[in-house]
């Protein structure tokens, strides 16, 4: 063996040994779940940071780590998704948090295609929530495994038979509780471990600041202290053993079953069972397929796909940020990869770790990390870096819009920041840029799975591109794809207009509604238009 060769294999046990070691996973959910509670509380029992915050911050600590973006500390909600870099118990855990609101799904979507396993948290007394629905339909549609945490059991909710029930009923995934409850829904006194059998009972502490109090207890003891809720508890998990309710790896890592476990972020009672799941259950990075549908091994030689795109993160940062999930080869500070959209080399001088808003330089890193290219202008999400043979991963795709502005600067003299703004946001994709010629590039169509999406855009023309706008609605809530032979047929009709999509050009034919468009595709079954997707899946 030479000693380049000797060199490779050296390294690729180190990559291989290394990625065994990550964990990436996302934290999804319906709003107003707690998913930026429970990130805290994670990076809290990592000791990661020494206190929590609730969501807006109490006395004189922050609000969420990963909440940075203004509107976001300013409405108590998550806008983007935020990467948390967090190491733990020799484990390197990539967490992360993304939107739960509706109207930022789509970058919960770009997120998912980032992650080897998904949190999904479900509000003790809502349940599966319209929003978690969705979500599970995107995670089951790519097998991925998902983990169950049923948040807020200090709070008065649902029967925890009745949550699993609906787990199941509803969308065919079969719920294996880790750990049980002691105490209904509002009376939190403590978990089971179902493996062990240990009683854990937890004590909140002032605020939810610090780690749970936590103190073990004999059955004995338990039952003499919880009484009732005691026996009742090992009545239920009895049930569930009866009904062959245990953890099966093989069913949780083909998307098919998902480990359940009870706690409340917020007050931090059973996070702790929730990050040894995470490190113990969770797959670590494996084999991605290329657009060849081809497997590239994870001790392959560097490559990774831009997953998400944001400028401005820090006021004292003005500058542009492309996060990179990686899938094989180990990644050095410096390297020159490429650029598989242009085939052009990209220099890596400057890359950084992230957690929350804050940043790190970071040297090295492996399969699972998600790193940070900092002033990365020339890529876009869904691109491709690479060394050694040429790879290109699957696009990430778009989804259909469903609500369309017209926008326009509000100061003619601003125009240059104006397109350098909408530019930028359609980079990010934050928002779907859309232009025609009749329409012109000073009033762009803006294109977006939800209106609050606006908002983000109207806040961060005018606050990081000193470029006030002004939106005006279209009166279309449907788009198909079409292609150059149909367009000019499809423009010239009434309640329909073609656009093309600034960012891979494609023609999209925007209508009405769907009453005009099953008319449309009656009388002009020639005409070519194809759904885009919604959700993660093939949309109509």
């Amino acid at each position: 063996m030479s000693v380049d060769q000797e060199a490779g294999t050296r390294q690729g046990v180190e990559v291989a040994r290394e990625a065994g070691r990550r964990r990436t996973f996302a934290v999804i959910s319906h709003p107003d779940a707690g998913k930026s509670t429970l990130t805290e509380a994670l990076a809290l029992h990592a000791s990661a940071i020494s206190s929590a915050g609730a969501v807006h911050g109490k006395g004189d600590r922050k609000g969420v780590t990963s909440d940075w973006m203004q509107m976001e500390q300013e409405r108590g909600i998550s806008i983007t998704s935020a990467a948390l870099r967090i190491d733990y118990d020799d484990r390197v855990l990539n967490l992360l948090d993304t939107p739960g609101h509706a109207d930022f799904s789509e970058d919960t979507y770009r997120v998912l295609s980032a992650v080897d396993c998904a949190i999904m948290l479900l509000d003790s007394a809502k349940g599966l929530e319209p929003q978690t629905l969705k979500l599970f339909d995107v995670c089951r549609a790519r097998r991925m495994p998902v983990i169950t945490f049923v948040n807020k059991w200090d709070r008065p909710g649902r029967e925890p038979l009745e949550l699993l029930d609906e787990i199941e009923q509803r969308i065919g995934l079969r719920p294996t509780p880790l750990n049980w409850p002691v105490g209904i829904a509002g009376d939190f006194r403590g978990l089971i471990d179902r493996a062990s059998g240990t009683y854990t009972k937890m004590t909140r502490t002032p605020g939810g600041a610090s780690k749970a109090v936590e103190r073990v207890l004999s059955d004995e003891e338990a039952a003499r202290v919880e009484g009732a809720e005691w026996e009742r508890a090992v009545e239920e998990i009895e049930l569930l053993e009866a009904l062959g309710a245990d953890y099966d790896e093989a069913s949780f890592l083909a998307g098919e079953s998902s480990p359940v476990l009870f706690g409340a972020a917020l007050p931090n009672f059973g996070v702790g069972h929730l990050l040894e799941t995470v490190v113990g259950l969770a797959p670590a990075p494996a084999a991605k397929a290329d657009e060849k549908d081809e497997p590239r091994p994870v001790a392959a030689p560097f490559s990774g796909q831009v997953f998400k795109m944001q400028a401005n993160m820090d006021k004292n940062h003005r500058d542009r940020m492309a996060f990179v999930r990686i899938s094989s080869g180990r990644f050095d500070r410096g390297m020159v990869l490429t650029h598989a959209a242009t085939g052009r080399p990209f220099a890596t001088k400057y890359t950084q770790a992230v957690f929350g808003a804050d940043r790190s330089t970071i040297d090295a890193a492996y399969p699972g990390d998600v790193i940070a290219l900092v002033n990365a202008q020339a890529l876009a999400v869904g691109d491709t870096l690479y060394d050694g043979p040429r790879v290109v991963f699957p696009a990430i795709p778009s989804f259909a819009p469903e609500h369309f502005v017209v926008a326009r600067a509000l100061d003619a003299g601003k125009y240059k920041q104006f397109q350098r703004g909408i530019a930028q946001l359609d980079a990010e994709g934050v928002v779907q840029v859309l232009s025609s010629d009749v329409r012109g590039e000073q009033a762009p169509v803006l294109a977006a799975v939800g209106p609050l999406q606006f908002d983000v855009v109207r806040a961060r023309m005018e606050q990081e591109f000193r470029s006030p706008i002004e939106t005006s609605p279209l009166d279309y809530s449907v788009a198909r794809r079409t292609d150059a032979e149909s367009a000019p047929a499809l423009h010239a009709l009434s309640g329909a207009e073609v656009l093309k999509r600034r960012g891979d050009g494609e023609l999209l034919v925007l209508v009405h509604n769907k009453w005009r468009l099953r008319v449309i595709e009656r009388d002009h079954p020639e005409l070519f238009m194809e759904p885009l997707l919604a959700g993660g899946v093939d949309e109509g």
